[in-house]
Order: structure tokens, then sequence, then C-alpha cells
């Protein structure tokens, strides 16, 4: 497995729905997505500043990364820029 980090900023559309679902129904969204293309949340944290969010996932591949971007973006809930991880 691949290891991404992906850094979240909400649209205003985003954050509207962020207030109404509250945020453990953002990550549990976040974890199906994952879970459904044989991926893993390692961990999802709402922060201040530049970003709203930063989220670390295991997925399968590159191709799993780019294709949890494009569904990520295809929502216009939330700007993304998702960035591969080495651990050597």
């Amino acid at each position: 497995m691949a290891k991404y980090l992906i850094e979240a900023s909400y649209t205003a559309e985003g954050l509207r729905g962020l207030m109404k679902d509250k945020a453990a129904g953002r990550k549990a969204a976040v974890e199906k997505l994952l879970t459904d293309m044989g991926g893993k949340l390692e961990g999802f944290y709402f922060a201040f500043g530049e970003a709203d969010a930063y989220v670390l996932v295991d997925v399968p591949n590159a191709v799993s990364a780019a294709a949890l971007s494009m569904a990520v973006s295809a929502s216009g809930v939330v700007r993304s820029k998702t960035i591969s991880l080495l651990d050597r």
C-alpha cells in the first residue's frame, strides 16, 4: 500500500455541509470511499490555517490515489492537494 497526505480546503458549499453533517459525517464519508477502493484511513485531522483538514490515507497504488483525488474534486465541496509520502 502507498501512503498519501491529502491537504483539503472546503468551499463555501462544503462548509455549509460540514455545519450540517458535523465532522463525524465527513470522516465517515471519506472512510467509506477509501474502503470501497481497497484503501484505509490512517488519520483525519481538522486544522486552522490555509488548509481545513489533513487526511492520511493508505491506498493500493498511484492509480487509486488519482481516482480518490478525482472523486473528491468532482464533489465540488473540497479543493485538495494529494502528496505522495515516502517511508525511506
